[in-house]
């Protein structure tokens, strides 16, 4: 006779402690309180490329600029140009396909709604939330017409008029295809066993000096 015990009898134990812990499962522990519509709010404040998800309010680049100096100049620059180490904001425009990008919001950031989005979640540094929705708004605005993407100073950034800006780079943006794109690549049948080649080492990249050079990078203003 098997000294383990019957499959069976197995099963059917196990069957039994996992009925047993859904039903502990879908009872309620006591603890904490619902939340309520306004604890909900305060954490529901994502912002889709869509637009989903905008508050009311409006603000104008004439009156971003002095919230932008007041709360965000410190780290990157009055004009958005960055200080020390802080990103830069504005400028970089054709330069993605360079050696050195400048990745920026005028060069590179997709939909307006989102630098919305990312100022009203993690802006200002230290100080995230503190400011309202209209200063936000301004902010976005002042930083659109930094980057050329809005013209007049005076032009009102609203919950409608922020989804109808067509960013720069809108269309620089495609679903990962390398499934189909690099599928010459894969090998199904890898080599697991003795696949070390003889390698020669002919250089040294200091020597090299592959660092690109001035005539190829991206001339920002």
């Amino acid at each position: 006779m098997s000294r383990f015990p019957d499959a069976r009898a197995c099963l059917l134990a196990l069957a039994v402690i996992a009925s047993a812990g859904s039903a502990a499962y879908a009872e309620k522990l006591g603890l904490g309180t619902p939340a309520t519509p306004e604890q909900v709010k305060g954490w529901d404040i994502d912002v889709r490329p869509d637009g989903h998800g905008l508050p009311p309010g409006k603000g104008t680049a004439a009156q971003g600029e002095e919230i932008f100096q007041t709360n965000c100049a410190t780290c990157h620059g009055e004009f958005g140009e960055g200080k020390d180490r802080w990103p830069t904001l504005v400028g970089g425009h054709g330069s993605l396909k360079h050696d050195r990008p400048e990745k920026t919001i005028g060069s590179y950031w997709p939909y307006a709604t989102t630098v919305f989005d990312y100022v009203k979640r993690a802006m200002p540094f230290g100080n995230a939330q503190s400011l309202s929705d209209d200063d936000i708004y301004a902010i976005t605005a002042y930083l659109l017409q930094l980057n050329d993407v809005i013209k007049d100073p005076n032009f009102e950034l609203n919950a409608k008029s922020i989804v109808e800006i067509r960013m720069p780079n809108a269309n620089g943006f495609y679903d990962d295809d390398r499934e189909k794109a690099e599928k010459q690549f894969w090998n199904r049948k890898p080599c697991m066993k003795d696949c070390k080649k003889e390698t020669k080492v002919l250089n040294r990249a200091r020597a090299l000096d592959v660092t690109p050079d001035g005539k190829s990078g991206p001339k920002v203003d």
